[in-house]
């Protein structure tokens, strides 16, 4: 008998929901990652568990799954839920249609349109003139990802007895043996590598067969003067431009045009807001967008005023200051926001190719986990 039921490579959230899916149905696991800890996009991002706004099918009902499961495990495993919802503030008259057209779909199930003064009482600090409307949706949750994510590996060793490698760098595959850089063997019955965006330690040229790019973002932390609290998340009118959910509807077009022309610097840069807040009262800021096989590590300051623009126009903070900046990469591929490939029946390669992980890796890793095991 392997050692283990499964091995999981790579210990970002992704791999966190696969190995909470097989935990779940009382699978032996270890979880191999070649950092000291996590370090990657899981705990670079807003912790913000996005449902609304989420590509129409798949992605949207698997970011509602783990919206659930991350409810479901917050308590158990120590996590705070931060906020709860969302308030999108729209001032362009062109993001109205788009949010009465989606309160129409399926997908606005439980959100509403509100007045500036409605939005108000979420958003104390919100400025009236940037939301002559806005979208609510109660849909979603926000954790600190920089501790939630430890957390969870702690939940799983503690609750699952899943075993952790940290610092192991796994170099070949070849089910039921995992083989490290040092020459040890580890012995799994099935393996699932959820590398992130590195592309080439293990199985490259079937990664490489998905058109696989990445993605650099800048965010920023932003300290109000004065202490403002926030019951929800926040966005504004470039998200409508942005998120499949809303940008795919063909009320979208008049806006994105509008913004193509009237904030072409934003949209060059891929940048829409996203504001949440810390326990500590700050705020965690962004963000922007660029691709490339490999892109440069250095954040520019022209993108960040940029972001703080948006900011400023959407929220009174008379008197913030930018305390922490940095630059987060991810996955990325044209045309889909997620794979599954499949080596071998016993292997499993998974990558998310869009800014959603931490959104969904919980569905996903029960959706693998459910077909590798019947």
């Amino acid at each position: 008998m392997a050692a283990y039921d499964l091995a999981i490579v790579g210990a970002g959230i992704l791999g966190l929901g696969h190995a909470l899916a097989a935990a779940r149905r009382g699978k032996r696991i270890v979880v191999i990652d070649r950092d000291a800890q996590a370090n990657g996009a899981s705990v670079r991002n807003f912790g913000f568990v996005t449902v609304t706004g989420q590509g129409a099918g798949d992605c949207w009902e698997l970011a509602r799954r783990a919206r659930d499961v991350w409810k479901e495990i917050a308590g158990p495993a120590g996590i705070d839920i931060l906020q709860r919802g969302l308030v999108l503030a729209a001032r362009l008259p062109e993001s109205e249609a788009v949010i009465d057209a989606f309160l129409k779909t399926g997908m606005g199930e439980g959100c509403e349109k509100l007045t500036a003064a409605q939005a108000q009482r979420f958003v104390p600090c919100l400025k009236a003139e940037a939301a002559p409307v806005a979208l609510y949706s109660p849909h979603e949750v926000r954790v600190e990802s920089r501790s939630a994510v430890p957390l969870v590996a702690r939940y799983l060793a503690e609750q699952h007895d899943v075993v952790f490698r940290r610092s192991t760098s796994v170099v070949a595959v070849e089910a039921p043996r995992l083989i490290t850089a040092d020459g040890e063997v580890i012995e799994a019955e099935a393996v699932i590598i959820c590398p992130g965006d590195d592309y080439t330690s293990l199985f490259p040229e079937r990664i490489a067969a998905y058109g696989v790019t990445r993605c650099k973002l800048q965010m920023l932390r932003v300290t109000p003067a004065q202490p403002i609290p926030f019951q929800t998340a926040v966005m504004s009118d470039l998200g409508l431009g942005r998120y499949l959910g809303y940008s795919e509807l063909p009320e979208a077009t008049p806006l994105k045009r509008r913004l193509d022309v009237e904030m072409a610097a934003e949209r060059e840069n891929g940048i829409h807001l996203i504001v949440t807040q810390s326990a500590d009262g700050s705020l965690v800021v962004g963000d922007s967008h660029h691709y490339a096989t490999t892109p440069d590590p250095f954040g520019a300051q022209e993108v960040d005023e940029l972001i703080l623009r948006e900011l400023d126009a959407v929220l009174d903070l008379p008197g913030r200051t930018v305390s922490e900046r940095w630059i987060g990469t991810y996955a990325s591929a044209y045309g889909r926001w997620r794979f599954t490939d499949k080596p071998s029946d016993s292997v499993r390669i998974v990558i998310v190719t869009a800014g959603c992980g931490a959104s969904t890796a919980f569905g996903i890793g029960e959706e693998t986990i459910d077909e590798l095991y019947g």
